[in-house]
């Protein structure tokens, strides 16, 4: 099996798309375990085709899934933004930036 980040952007986007189908039949199953961990797949695949560079230290981003929730990023380590959410600060954790969304506070 091949690493996201060793595959190019129609390979990503190809295998986005064959997760989502499966998603999609997972839920309709109701497989929400087997759901679930699709819908990583899909957000870390995503956070391939990304930037990391576009995101920074000290910035805040929505999360997507998680309305109302503010992320706080600490330091970025690949495609992934190491950080806390604001409603539980005292613990860090690490989000695929394909899951964080620009908000007013941005400070873009």
């Amino acid at each position: 099996m091949i690493r996201y980040s060793d595959m190019s952007e129609y390979e990503l986007k190809t295998e986005i798309g064959g997760l989502k189908e499966k998603a999609r039949k997972a839920e309709q199953l109701g497989m929400i375990n087997e759901f679930a961990v699709l819908e990583r797949k899909i957000a870390m695949a995503k956070a391939y085709l990304l930037n990391p560079e576009d995101y920074k230290p000290g910035e805040t981003y929505g999360i997507e899934g998680d309305p109302g929730e503010k992320f706080v990023i600490h330091y970025m380590n690949g495609v992934f933004a190491w950080g806390h959410r604001e409603s539980t600060a005292d613990n860090e954790e690490a989000l695929p930036i394909s899951m964080l969304e620009k908000t007013d506070h941005a400070g873009k």
